[in-house]
């Protein structure tokens, strides 16, 4: 949307919203005693028009679209592209960059001059929205709170200390300590660090005299900060606010989402709340929906790749994927969906809950507490005449029973077990009732996987290994005296790692392990007959990479020991 060209004062009138005499009063007071402020500014100050009333006429009469900036969470970085003093002179507030446009939130999106300005000094191309005064000075200050930056939150922090327990607090209290710029300041400090520093959750734990907010940074929680403990209610209340739960209700557990974007990137943010004895505790969750990466991404390794892409070339029969919580089965699955998906193929999903978005892939979310459990859904899937499934986890007799129908019917099925190696996926089918000829007819391979974090690039160096270290590195045939470490440095978070990849074991299921699985013989004489035909273990795939530089002894056995 372009800005028009019209006098705002003049549509008041015309619309009855303040008189002529009004209007020329205000006007003069602007031009004799604020002729820095804006007359919609000088207009409400003066009681002649209520707020509500300039964006009606602003929204509904001339098409600007209204935002309650109260609910967005600011990007910072947008910061850069408005000087401060444009900003507040203009009383503007970027919300979101598309390519080369820019939305901004203006008191008065009729204002041309402060357009083209904000345009002049953006080079980008200004879609103006309309939002209320009092909610673009907040976040003006919330974008533009100085170079002392986190330091400026804490100091506001200290001084917004109360006596009060969080029990104590009344519902009133909490709407207007909420809505205080500290805490503002704070919940999408808290939100905006975890995004830069790609966090994938961020702990908020109350303690008994303060609140520790830890993010879980490449798998492993890092402690970021503290707070006062006399912000713990306001701040807990404000992202529940956030994701439109219950402020009152602070005795159950509550979920809700937050949708975000930055720029052309999509946030799911989830927030889950757990009462303790010290206070309610908050786990975001931050997922890029939209970030799928391909396999080559994931780091299994040319060898193991191949054998991947192999798999699910099979026109049909069943592909698990195996792991503990958090060892990245899903993002596998979905780089394993991604690489076949093509057009003249109908690829469903059953999911709880849809982690990622695949434009062109039919996404269904599980809900069992309305009966959509796993099971209901694949029934109905099979009825949509689907080439490929992918079922979120195998959770039940019912479900496998389906999924492994399915796979002898000419689909292709993936799916995700809980074992600690890819053998004893055989295992956990057989123990959910599935005969031992349906598994050996179904079954083309398992994978199962860890991640480990990679060193960082940007501060690696190399440091010796200890006596005990090289000393177990040649039981397993390896002869090192170093190994490549990070040593900290900003790129990283000071962790010395940055990113993660897959450490797999892959079991193909030939002939030989067919043969096995019918005469039910023990997951210890397959696994025995899979390395004897070239399976490589998780450790075995771990070393390899450490060899590699990817990656520490530390990690690797952390991860692939069993």
């Amino acid at each position: 949307m372009t800005a028009t060209k019209f006098k705002l004062g003049d549509l008041l009138v015309q619309y009855n919203y303040i008189s002529q005499d009004d209007l020329e009063k205000a006007l003069h007071y602007q031009k004799e005693e604020q002729p820095q402020m804006k007359l919609g500014e000088i207009l409400v100050e003066m009681d002649m028009i209520q707020e509500s009333h300039l964006i009606q006429v602003l929204e509904f009469h001339l098409g600007f679209p209204h935002v309650e900036l109260d609910k967005y969470i600011l990007d910072p970085q947008l910061a850069d592209l408005i000087p401060e003093n444009l900003a507040r002179r203009a009383l503007a507030v970027p919300l979101e960059r598309d390519g080369r446009t820019l939305k901004v939130a203006l008191a008065d999106p009729s204002d041309v001059v402060a357009i083209d300005d904000i345009s002049r000094a953006t080079g980008l191309r200004v879609e103006p929205y309309i939002a209320s005064t009092q909610e673009i000075r907040k976040s003006l200050n919330e974008l533009y709170f100085g170079p002392t930056g986190d330091a400026e939150v804490f100091r506001e922090l200290n001084e917004f200390e109360v006596e009060k327990s969080q029990d104590e607090i009344q519902l009133e209290e909490l709407e207007q300590m909420v809505e205080d710029a500290p805490i503002v300041r704070l919940a999408n400090l808290i939100i905006n660090r975890a995004i830069q520093e790609r966090s994938s959750d961020v702990h908020i734990e109350p303690l008994e005299r303060q609140v520790k907010i830890r993010n879980r940074l490449d798998g492993i929680l890092i402690e970021r900060m503290s707070v006062p403990k006399g912000s713990q209610a306001a701040l807990i209340s404000r992202l529940k606010i956030m994701a439109n739960l219950d402020i009152s209700e602070r005795r159950k557990p509550q979920d809700g989402r937050i949708n975000l974007r930055r720029g052309d990137v999509e946030w799911d943010i989830r927030i889950s709340t757990l009462p303790t004895i010290y206070g309610e505790k908050v786990v975001i969750r931050l997922l890029n929906r939209q970030a799928i990466p391909g396999l080559p991404e994931l780091g299994f390794g040319e060898e193991n790749e191949e054998l991947i892409r192999s798999m699910i070339k099979n026109p049909y029969g069943m592909i698990l994927v195996t792991g503990p919580t958090g060892s990245g089965k899903t993002t596998t699955l979905f780089s394993a969906l991604k690489e076949i998906h093509q057009p003249g193929v109908n690829i469903t999903t059953v999911e709880d809950p849809v982690e990622y978005v695949l434009p062109g892939v039919n996404q269904v979310q599980a809900n069992p507490r309305i009966g959509l459990t796993f099971a209901n859904s694949l029934r109905s899937i099979l009825r949509q005449d689907p080439d490929i499934i992918m079922i979120g986890e195998i959770r039940d007799s019912e479900t496998a029973s389906i999924g492994i129908n399915s796979a002898l019917t000419g689909h292709l099925v993936l799916s995700t077990l809980h074992t600690n190696d890819a053998p004893s996926a055989i295992s956990r089918i057989l123990d959910m009732g599935i005969e031992p000829f349906l598994i050996a007819s179904t079954l083309i391979g398992a994978l199962a996987q860890r991640l480990v974090r990679k060193v960082c690039q940007e501060c690696k160096t190399e440091v010796a290994l200890t006596e005990e270290q090289q000393a177990y590195l040649a039981d397993h045939g390896i002869h090192k005296r170093t190994q490549e470490v990070g040593q900290g440095c900003r790129a990283c978070g000071d962790t010395g790692f940055r990113g993660r990849m897959a450490v797999s074991e892959i079991l193909t299921i030939n002939r030989p392990i067919r043969r096995l699985i019918v005469k039910r013989r023990s997951i210890d004489e397959i696994r025995e007959t899979a390395l004897e035909q070239g399976m490589k273990t998780l450790l075995q795939d771990g070393l390899d990479k450490f060899q590699a530089g990817k990656t520490t002894l530390e990690e690797v056995l952390r991860v692939a020991i069993q």
